[in-house]
C-alpha cells in the first residue's frame, strides 16, 4: 500500500525568537518550582503559562481564541487542530487559579534577577508611574485575596468604569520593566509609592538608586520616607503647591540667572534643538532642594496653548455678549455663571466688566391685544451689557513662567545631573502605551479577579521582554555604528525598531515539514534572509534558534 506524502506548513515569525528570551530569563523552571506538574495532568502548568506569555507579546488574544491563534505555529496552516486544541480555555483558566494561588511575588524577584544578569541591567536610576486598568462590566462578587474593583481616578476617560490601578517600575538602562504591582482600583497614586519603594528596595538590595517618579511623590510622608532610609528620589512639585506660587512672584520682579544645563535634538521637529537652563533657589522645601527648568521647547508649547486659549475665550464672550437679556440669561447671576464658564479658567487674562443699565419701557396694564383705549404705565427694567479686553499686564506677568517646571529631590548631584535623571520618565509613559496599545492589556475577557490578576502579571512578564528586546537591538546598533535597519514595510529605515517592526519584519518566517504517514522525511526554516541573520545578531541570538528548528520547538522543558 502506498503510503501519502504530505506537506505542512507551520507558522514561526517571532515565536522562536520570544521563546528564546523567555528561556533566557527562564521561566519555564521558575514556574515549574512553584508550580510543579501533577501525575495526572496531561501537560506542564508551567508550559501552558509560557505559551501564554508568549501570546501576549505576540497576539494578545482571549483564552476562548487561544489554541485558534495557536493552531497555525503548532498543528500547520489550514490543518485540523491537534496540539494546539490541548491548549484550551479551561486548561488555560486552570492554569492561571494556580499562578494566582502561588508566590508570584517570589517568581517576580527571581525573574528580574534573571534579566539584571543576563542582560547586565544598570539599576541606579528607576522610573515609577501607574495607570489604570479599565475594566467593562459588573464585577460586583469580589474575591478574597485578590485586588478589589472599583471605581477610581480613571486615566481611561472612564469614571463610568471599575479598575485596578497598575504600577510599573522601570530601569534608565533601555527602560526595560523590573517590577509591577497592583493596587484596588480606588486607591490614589501618592498612597502608592511607600510600598513601592520597600518593594525595590527589597528587590534590588540596597536603597541608594534614584527613584524618580511624578508628582503623586511629592508629599511629606512619601519623601521622608525614602529620605530616612537612605534612599534618593527625584519628583515634581504640583503647580498647587506654595513653592510654585512663591516662584511666580519671584520671577515678577526678579531677574532669573538661570544656568546652562544641557542641548539636545526635539523629537518632534529634525533639525530643532532644545535648551534647557536650571536655577536654585536657596531656600529649600524642608531641606530638600527645589530645582526650577526652563525648556525653549516647553516655553513654544506653553505660549501657543496660551495664546489659543485666549481666542477661544475672546470668541466666547462675543457670542456671550450677543445672547444676554433672553432666555436664561437675563440675571446678573445667570450672566456672571455664564462668563465664568465662557473663561474656562483664564479670566485673569481678562478686563471683564458687566454693565447694569435701568431704563423705562411702557407696559400694558390689562392684558390682551393693544387698542385705542388700553392703558400704560411706566416700568423700570434692568439690562445688561459685556464688554471685554484682553488685559495685556497679566498676559506678560503669566508668559514669564513659560517653559518652567520645579523638580524636587534629597540628592547632592548637581542640577543638570538631576535634570537629565529625570527627562527619563516619558519613556516610562510609552511602555504604559506598549501595554494598552501593543500588547492590547484592556479589554480582559475574564470574569473572576483572581484571574484577572494573574493575567496580569502575565502581562508584566510580556512587559519586560518587550523592553529587553527593544533595549538590546537598539543598544547592539550603537555599539556596531549602525544608524538605521531597513526593516519596516517598502525596506524603509528606522533607527529605532520597536516590538512592532519587529514582529511584522518576521511575519514571513515558517517551517515547511515533509512527512510520511507520521514520520518527518525533512524539515526547512524560510523566510529567513541575511537582512533576517542580521537583526537576530543585534538581538543577540544565535542564528541556529531559527535555521536549527525542528517539530515540537515550542516545548520549553529542557530535553
Amino acid at each position: 500500500m502506498n503510503e501519502t506524502i504530505k506537506a505542512t506548513t507551520k507558522r514561526m515569525d517571532v515565536l522562536p525568537l520570544v521563546k528564546h528570551y523567555l528561556s533566557e530569563l527562564g521561566l519555564y523552571e521558575l514556574i515549574d518550582r512553584h508550580i510543579p506538574q501533577r501525575s495526572n495532568e496531561q501537560m506542564a502548568p508551567a508550559q501552558v503559562i509560557s505559551m501564554m506569555v508568549m501570546n501576549i507579546i505576540c497576539a494578545s488574544r482571549p483564552l476562548y481564541r487561544f489554541s485558534e491563534w495557536l493552531a497555525d505555529y503548532l498543528d500547520g496552516m489550514a490543518q485540523e487542530q491537534r496540539n494546539a486544541s490541548k491548549y484550551n480555555d479551561d486548561r488555560l483558566g486552570r492554569c492561571l487559579d494556580k499562578l494566582f494561588n502561588t508566590d508570584r511575588n517570589s517568581i517576580m524577584t527571581e525573574l528580574s534577577a534573571n534579566a539584571i544578569k543576563t542582560h547586565n541591567l544598570e539599576t541606579r536610576d528607576i522610573h515609577n508611574d501607574s495607570t489604570s486598568v479599565t475594566f467593562t462590566g459588573e464585577y460586583d462578587e469580589q474575591e478574597s485575596g485578590a485586588i478589589k474593583l472599583a471605581r477610581g481616578f480613571n486615566k481611561d476617560h472612564r469614571p463610568d468604569c471599575k479598575q485596578i490601578v497598575f504600577g510599573l517600575n522601570i530601569t534608565s538602562d533601555g527602560n526595560v520593566p523590573l517590577s509591577f504591582d497592583l493596587f484596588d482600583g480606588n486607591q490614589t497614586d501618592d498612597k502608592t509609592h511607600v510600598p513601592n519603594w520597600e518593594g525595590l528596595r527589597e528587590l534590588l538590595s540596597k536603597e541608594d538608586f534614584f527613584y524618580i517618579a511624578d508628582c503623586k511623590l511629592c508629599s511629606m510622608e512619601n519623601m521622608d520616607h525614602i529620605h530616612g532610609n537612605g534612599g534618593k528620589f527625584i519628583t515634581i512639585v504640583p503647580k498647587n503647591r506654595k513653592e510654585v506660587k512663591s516662584f511666580r512672584k519671584y520671577v515678577q520682579s526678579n531677574d532669573v540667572d538661570w544656568q546652562d544645563a544641557m542641548v539636545v535634538e526635539d523629537s518632534r521637529k529634525k533639525g530643532r534643538f532644545v535648551t534647557y537652563r536650571t536655577f536654585e533657589q536657596t531656600k529649600c522645601l524642608n531641606e530638600y532642594r527645589v530645582i526650577w527648568v526652563h525648556s525653549s521647547s516647553k516655553e513654544r508649547q506653553d505660549k501657543s496653548r496660551r495664546e489659543h486659549a485666549i481666542q477661544t475665550v475672546e470668541q466666547a464672550l462675543t457670542g456671550l455678549s450677543k445672547k444676554i437679556n433672553k432666555h436664561k440669561l437675563k440675571t446678573k447671576e445667570q450672566i456672571e455663571a455664564a462668563i465664568k464658564k465662557a473663561c474656562k479658567g483664564k479670566a485673569s487674562l481678562f478686563d471683564i466688566n458687566l454693565i447694569e443699565e435701568e431704563h423705562s419701557i411702557r407696559k400694558q396694564t390689562t392684558p390682551g391685544r393693544p387698542g385705542p383705549n388700553t392703558v400704560y404705565q411706566k416700568v423700570e427694567v434692568v439690562t445688561f451689557r459685556l464688554e471685554h479686553t484682553i488685559n495685556e499686564e497679566a498676559v506678560l506677568k503669566a508668559g514669564l513662567m513659560d517653559g518652567t517646571f520645579p523638580l524636587i529631590t534629597n540628592s547632592s548631584i548637581v542640577a543638570a545631573e538631576v535634570l537629565k535623571k529625570y527627562k527619563n520618565q516619558p519613556y516610562l509613559e510609552k511602555r504604559m502605551y506598549t501595554a494598552k496599545s501593543i500588547l492590547k492589556v484592556a479589554p480582559v475577557f475574564l470574569k473572576t479577579p483572581k484571574r484577572i490578576e494573574a493575567m496580569l502579571f502575565l502581562y508584566f512578564i510580556a512587559l519586560m521582554v518587550v523592553g529587553l528586546i527593544e533595549r538590546n537591538i537598539r543598544m547592539n546598533m550603537k555599539q556596531a555604528n549602525i544608524e538605521k535597519l531597513p526593516i519596516l514595510p517598502s525596506k524603509m529605515k528606522t533607527g529605532t525598531p520597536t516590538w512592532n517592526n519587529l514582529s511584522n519584519f518576521f511575519r514571513n518566517v515558517h517551517l515547511s515539514i515533509i512527512s510520511r504517514h507520521k514520520t518527518i522525511l525533512s524539515s526547512s526554516v524560510n523566510g529567513v534572509t541575511d537582512l533576517h541573520g542580521q537583526v537576530l545578531q543585534l538581538l543577540g541570538i544565535p542564528e541556529r534558534v531559527y535555521l536549527d528548528l525542528k517539530d515540537k520547538w515550542w516545548q520549553f522543558k529542557p530535553a
